[in-house]
């Protein structure tokens, strides 16, 4: 009796693992619409470039000041969205987890006024032989408002050509290799952010959220740039603020 108890048992278990299996199996196999997100007409489309390595703080500091452009009235305000070259999750340098809204490689783009290119882990080397996103880059930078970067995402706009002629600067230790590897360009030290034509280059890092401020400031008033700060415990006066315009 003992041993038919014991053989039941495992009968059990096998059906129950099987079946376990098997619903696995069907989840993988079940055909799930990708969802895009709802970008309101009337606003500023904003894309941020970001693949495996992007560094966290570049990526949230400018998407934060952006998104909370929808809270402030009688402005035209910003639709934030991510782009990538894949549907798959991309994990950032921290290890965050992010599923990017649209695949620039296979998906219909909306037309992006404003390109951020956060920096990522390898901006100074592989990164630069990708040729899809080099041109992605390109064909943006035919229509875009503006072009922005920060940190070490300068030498992605570099490698795409767009800083020809332009005043830039990038994270600070890495300036000279900057200037090694595009010894054309003006680049600039001590400044936290650069604004030449269209292109916005910061310094990174924390520093992110002022170059992310000044363009708010730029477009909507300095009131409005003072309260995006406040609502996320920022002082911000652009006076204290080292950086170049190029008239």
């Amino acid at each position: 009796m003992k041993k038919i108890i014991i053989l039941l048992s495992v009968l059990l278990s096998f059906s129950c693992n099987s079946n376990s299996e098997k619903k696995a199996i069907e989840s993988e196999n079940t055909f799930i619409e990708k969802q895009f997100p709802k970008l309101e007409p009337n606003r500023y489309n904003v894309a941020f470039l970001i693949m495996d390595g992007t560094y966290n703080t570049e990526l949230t500091a400018p998407y934060d000041i952006f998104q909370h452009t929808i809270f402030r009235e009688n402005i035209k305000a910003m639709n934030v969205f991510t782009v990538a070259n894949t549907d798959a999750p991309i994990t950032t340098f921290e290890g965050m987890q992010i599923l990017p809204d649209f695949n620039y490689v296979t998906d219909s783009l909306p037309k992006i006024d404003i390109l951020v290119v956060p920096s990522a882990e390898h901006h100074l080397d592989t990164d630069l032989d990708d040729k899809a996103m080099i041109d992605f880059v390109k064909r943006v930078d035919t229509e875009a408002t503006f072009m922005t970067s920060h940190c070490d995402g300068a030498f992605v706009l570099a490698e795409a050509g767009v800083l020809n002629n332009k005043v830039s600067t990038t994270f600070p230790s890495d300036i000279d290799k900057m200037r090694e590897r595009y010894p054309n360009l003006d680049i600039r030290k001590d400044v936290l952010f650069v604004h030449d034509d269209k292109y916005i280059t910061s310094a990174g890092g924390a520093k992110s959220f002022e170059a992310a401020l000044y363009l708010c400031e730029y477009l909507y008033g300095k009131d409005i740039a003072i309260s995006l700060a406040g609502g996320l415990v920022i002082d911000w006066n652009l006076k204290d603020v080292p950086h170049i315009v190029i008239e």
